[in-house]
């Protein structure tokens, strides 16, 4: 498409010589613009795509997909028979028993923090590959009516470590003659686990299905079904069909209503953080155009003499549409290489720059994570590409015109 001769021109027009050396250093700018403008949208659209993926498989970590409870108050009753009734249904992979209920939880040192006991069979548990990976402590012991593993975050919030006793209150205390008595009762901790999402890290109480029913005065009952599901993305079709097998005895609810806003603020967050950015190559792009503009007018005698010698206008217009066009790809590419090697190592950046600057960059508090994730799709990075790579084009466009469309007579008159 490009003859040698046009490469040659192009590419020397692009070397900074002593007279025109400032229009090199605008199309350095401008390539350095491309190449930061498309890192940083891969690097924000890795974080986003892998902060969205992290949040959903810690949540579907620990929680069912679809979750199936009572309408009416007291819970689930014959909820085994329940459950193996939902277990046949297609798609389903795994029903699991629970009672759950808010409590305060408290230690002998003082400490305080409200938490969510979940009462589950240890061999429930144990088969949640992200909750057993992270527990800390012997499993075998989580057993009994005076056992619970509890959150790192939440212990050491406590004060408390393994072996430690925890007190948990109940607000739906025990009736009697002189009013409302809360439930009050201590646990020995026989393990902390972590899954990295700071939420359950700090709230949540496990402890074995049959001591929670004690505590919640829940006797034979459970208050919810966690349905796992081959599919997390058909939550709607076989939450259908679970209304239909129990011919709509119970509620049905699923991890897409849930937290249907976090994740819709997530995807909102990362479009407008993709419009923000565009406009970094955008900037870039004008100053292509303007930094050919000056190359043109800076070149009109070069240019005078090139149409002398034979030169067509096609000819003039493809050697300044390649200088900027080079600007452009070569900008691009070192765009994707800076944002790839970022996205893959950028926990490790994170660390190196809260060690140098001794200040939080990440806070689990805020972030409901402990790491900062990346991850890197293919069809974003080939979109940022496709989108520089588009617009340094077209901004090469009106200056290659302008050159092709110079008068050689009036360009040499004026010189």
């Amino acid at each position: 498409m490009f003859s040698p001769f046009e490469r040659m021109v192009a590419m020397r027009y692009l070397r900074a010589r002593r007279r025109d050396g400032f229009i090199s250093i605008i199309a350095w700018f401008s390539l350095l613009g491309i190449a930061l403008g498309v890192a940083t949208l891969i690097i924000v659209m890795s974080v986003m795509n892998g902060f969205r993926a992290e949040l959903l498989g810690r949540i579907l970590g620990i929680n069912g997909h679809i979750g199936v409870y009572s309408p009416q108050p007291g819970g689930l009753a014959d909820f085994d028979a329940l459950a193996a009734t939902v277990a046949k249904l297609p798609g389903v992979v795994s029903v699991v028993p629970i009672v759950e209920g808010q409590v305060m939880a408290t230690s002998s040192r003082g400490g305080a923090s409200g938490a969510m006991v979940r009462g589950i069979r240890p061999g429930d548990l144990t088969a949640r590959p992200l909750l057993s990976r992270g527990i800390q402590g012997d499993v075998a012991t989580f057993t009994g009516d005076n056992a619970v593993i509890v959150g790192d975050r939440l212990a050491e919030k406590l004060g408390l470590r393994i072996g430690d006793s925890i007190t948990l209150i109940s607000p739906k205390g025990n009736v009697t003659a002189f009013g409302t008595v809360p439930r009050l009762r201590a646990y020995r901790i026989v393990g902390t686990f972590n899954v990295g999402m700071y939420e359950y890290d700090s709230s949540f109480v496990f402890m074995p299905l049959d001591a929670a029913q004690v505590y919640f005065s829940l006797p034979g009952r459970a208050t919810d079904l966690e349905v796992m599901i081959a599919d997390p993305d058909r939550v709607d079709a076989v939450g259908g069909e679970i209304r239909d097998a129990t011919k709509g005895t119970v509620g049905v609810y699923d991890w897409q209503r849930a937290n249907g806003s976090l994740f819709n603020a997530v995807i909102v967050e990362r479009n407008v953080m993709f419009l923000i950015l565009t406009l970094i190559i955008l900037v870039a792009a004008f100053n292509i155009i303007s930094s050919l503009i000056m190359l043109v007018k800076d070149k009109g005698a070069d240019i005078a003499i090139l149409r002398t010698m034979g030169a067509t206008r096609g000819m003039i217009m493809r050697i300044f549409f390649l200088s900027g066009a080079s600007v452009g790809t070569v900008g691009t590419l070192a765009g994707v290489a800076l944002g790839l090697i970022f996205a893959h190592n950028i926990e490790s950046i994170r660390q190196f720059l809260q060690s140098l600057t001794g200040t939080q960059l990440f806070s689990a508090e805020i972030y409901f994570l402990s790491q900062l994730p990346a991850k890197v799709e293919a069809g974003d990075v080939i979109t940022v590409v496709i989108m520089a790579l588009t617009l340094s084009f077209a901004a090469t466009v009106y200056p290659s015109w302008r050159a092709a469309r110079l008068d050689p007579v009036e360009a040499l008159r004026y010189e």
